[in-house]
């Protein structure tokens, strides 16, 4: 058992000091400080690209700083590995989520430290009641020998929080928890946040969730461009006052109410199934509109994206396009036909995280018009690419970057950017603004706007209520893998999503 020093005298229990850290080509900080409180909800907000996650990086032992001191319990500490954080009481749960998907739930949050018979071999009964013991305190029901790979994104959060908890950690840094959860998840977590506070604990809390900051949070610091802003009390700044301290200037509507010109239908679906992911589904999606697709985690939207781009093919039912029955048993196949498809794990399944930005935004279209005689044509490709990073504003020092040095939301805009560069004419969208700003996600709403209002179709799948109400003409509202009803814009609210959702 590690030995404490007490805390400073002013019950601050973490110190940073003029903290500074560049990378080739960008300052992620430039002397931030700031004071977490022993016993509080410390959140930091900003933009992507601001230095919030560089920040908690430098904090949990990833990286080095520059120049600036930490001080932990009054004393100074030099953190120079996770392991080291780890031994000094401070554990994160990181925005994308690092645990091992063919390995079962107990070795995943027992790696390393796992308990072992007399004869020094691991004890499998006493790691499954560990790891039954520590979810029967988070209240979660998973089955601790579940391969991780089974359980869906909302779960494996969980499993990441109840990791970080198992070492019984002082400060928790939590990365964006609750950006794969449902609402109800989400307090069932506020509601873990709040029994660690009462034992004493700290949580520095990263989020881009206004209503967030208001229901938990102590106190709020923001960054913006890798300098600190302020700090102040949820309970004396308004959402507007946030907004402007992380951008630094006023913002448009966040969701424009373009209105309706659906189009002609150009996909259907009838009787669509995958058993036991869902069941018997049919809807019209016209040109021009967006069509979103609300429920509650495990309602099956995320697999019937994925069934529709040929990912995982329906066992049953037809899609049509434009009249013309089609048949969708892989991406290529769904490509050829002017799909698109953004999925919500840009880690996992998005982003290729060992290249580079460019490589990123041009894979999808090295042919058709970028081809000529069995030739790229590099020229055209990369400038078609400068394009559009420029247009989502990606935050690179160049196209060369390293995708997996950017922050997450701007890996979300080369994601997109990816997409837009095949010029779809159905584009689906699972999660699009996931773990982004409110100024991205501002831009990103403007930019999907626009393209509805040039005709394309768009089926946007969302866990955010506002977003759901604010950018769809349609909503369709799945449970438990079936559809349970089809809303106008003029007919839903959230009472009314909410109660098909959970029928």
């Amino acid at each position: 058992m590690r030995s404490l020093a007490t805390d400073a005298p002013d019950g601050c229990l973490l110190q940073v000091s003029n903290l500074s850290k560049a990378f080739p080509g960008v300052v992620a900080l430039d002397d931030v400080s700031l004071r977490v409180k022993r016993g509080t909800v410390h959140a930091l907000i900003g933009e992507n690209g601001a230095g919030k996650s560089t920040l908690m990086k430098i904090i949990a032992g990833v990286y080095t700083p520059d120049a600036g001191e930490l001080r932990l319990r009054g004393n100074a500490v030099h953190l120079s590995s996770p392991r080291q954080a780890l031994q000094n009481g401070i554990a994160m749960i990181h925005q994308e989520l690092n645990l091992m998907p063919f390995m079962s739930v107990a070795e995943n949050i027992w790696i390393g430290r796992e308990p072992v018979n007399a004869c020094g071999l691991v004890s499998h009964r006493e790691l499954r009641r560990r790891t039954r013991a520590l979810l029967e305190r988070l209240g979660v029901d998973i089955d601790p020998q579940a391969e991780v790979r089974t359980l869906s994104i909302a779960r494996r959060q969980m499993i990441e929080i109840a990791k970080a908890l198992s070492h019984e950690s002082e400060l928790l840094i939590m990365d964006e928890p609750t950006s794969a959860l449902t609402e109800r998840d989400a307090e069932h977590l506020f509601a873990i946040i709040r029994e660690l506070q009462a034992q004493g604990k700290s949580i520095l809390y990263i989020t881009h969730k206004m209503d967030e900051l208001f229901e938990i949070a102590d106190e709020v610091s923001v960054l913006r461009d890798g300098r600190y802003i302020g700090t102040a009390s949820p309970l004396d700044l308004t959402r507007d006052e946030l907004i402007r301290m992380m951008v630094g200037r006023e913002l448009s509507q966040v969701f424009p109410r373009a209105p309706a010109r659906a189009g002609a239908v150009v996909l259907s679906a009838r009787a669509l199934s995958l058993e036991p992911q869902f069941y018997d589904i049919s809807f019209d999606l016209h040109a021009g509109e967006i069509l979103g697709i609300a429920g509650l985690i495990g309602a099956g939207r995320s697999q019937l994206a994925k069934a529709l781009f040929g990912l995982t093919p329906a066992s049953s039912g037809q899609v049509w396009m434009e009249g013309c029955e089609v048949k969708l048993d892989s991406p290529r196949a769904a490509m050829s036909r002017g799909m698109a498809f953004v999925t919500e794990d840009r880690k996992e399944t998005g982003c290729f995280l060992g290249l580079s930005v460019l490589e990123n935004l041009e894979i999808a279209v090295l042919e058709g018009d970028f081809v000529r005689c069995g030739f790229v044509r590099t020229r055209a490709v990369t400038q078609a690419c400068a394009a559009m990073s420029r247009l989502l504003g990606v935050k690179t020092p160049d196209l060369h970057e390293r995708i997996e040095n950017l922050s997450g939301g701007n890996q979300q805009k080369v994601l997109l950017g990816r997409w837009l560069l095949t010029r779809p004419k159905i584009l689906i969208l699972d999660e699009p603004t996931r773990g982004v700003d409110v100024g991205a996600k501002a831009e990103i709403h403007q930019l999907i706007a626009r393209l509805v209002a040039e005709g394309t179709a768009v089926l946007m799948i969302s866990s955010e209520m506002p977003e759901i109400l604010g950018m769809s003409h349609r909503i369709m509202v799945m449970h438990e893998g079936r559809v349970t009803g089809i809303l106008t814009r003029e007919q839903a609210d959230q009472v009314k999503i909410m109660d098909l959702a959970a029928r």
